[in-house]
């Protein structure tokens, strides 16, 4: 039996008329990820990095949304070649690594994905859902193929490379994290400061001059329109965890008096 992959989220990005917009899944739970997949966006980014996530939590939310028409992303939690050919040989194909400052990192990450002599990934795919247990004609050879690389910039010394960065082989796209960019500029906390807006902005155009695609996070509504029109291929606009937050708290706040809400939150 030979079986075909599904393409990859830079297909999907190559293929597109409009940029992408895409939401985090954050708390482990697959119910909550296929409902996210059913949203009608582009994309789903299953967050490894700050969710309380694990290879078998990964693993069965990529099951699930593999039912429906959305690209689902993985945010390892470091660029660390094991954590990275772990989650490649579990089925993922797009992958985000953060934290990347220099086109060094940039390289690493590329090597974990691609085998060798290209890269250092380990050699697992008979044994894997990768290859779907070798089902896939000419994996192991076409492996690079079938794996979308995302490195995400969120430091001034990332801004400052975002070209050298950009520029290395194998680097698909580029997503900038305004939070922890803020932060690193001292603004911790103030991810639309004017500041931080024109660092995002520098990086766009860092590289889009090196001819790929760049993506944003941007919870704020505003914010996330302004960088569609200063030319953002693909952005985040929301986090499951974060919309049930805000939503429970309407709730509350339209069925609730604002005495008792207060003397529940003193408990």
């Amino acid at each position: 039996m030979s079986l075909r992959l599904t393409g990859t989220f830079r297909d999907a990005l190559a293929a597109a008329s409009r940029p992408l917009v895409g939401m985090w899944a954050c708390t482990g739970s697959p119910v909550l990820a296929e409902v996210d997949a059913g949203s009608g966006l582009d994309w789903l980014l299953i967050d490894g990095e700050h969710g309380p996530n694990t290879l078998e939590s990964i693993l069965v939310q990529l099951q699930v949304v593999a039912a429906y028409p959305i690209s689902p992303l993985v945010r390892v939690p470091w660029n660390e070649p094991v954590f990275i050919k772990q989650v490649l040989d579990i089925g993922a194909q797009n992958i985000i690594v953060p934290m990347i400052s220099s086109a060094a990192e940039a390289e690493a990450a590329v090597a974990a994905t691609r085998y060798p002599p290209a890269g250092v990934r380990g050699v697992g795919s008979a044994l894997a859902r990768s290859a779907r247990w070798n089902r896939v004609d000419g994996y192991l050879g076409d492996g690079s193929s079938h794996v979308s690389l995302t490195v995400q910039i969120e430091n001034g010394a990332g801004v400052d490379a975002a070209a050298e960065i950009a520029a290395v082989d194998g680097v698909d796209q580029v997503f900038v994290g305004p939070s922890d960019l803020a932060a690193s500029m001292g603004l911790l906390g103030q991810q639309t400061h004017p500041d931080v807006v024109d660092a995002v902005h520098r990086t766009f155009a860092a590289v889009k001059a090196a001819g790929k695609k760049v993506g944003v996070n941007a919870f704020d509504p505003a914010a996330a329109e302004a960088y569609v029109q200063a030319g953002a291929d693909f952005i985040a606009v929301g986090a499951d965890v974060a919309m049930l937050a805000r939503a429970s708290e309407g709730l509350a706040a339209r069925f609730i008096p604002a005495a008792d809400r207060t003397e529940r939150a003193s408990y």
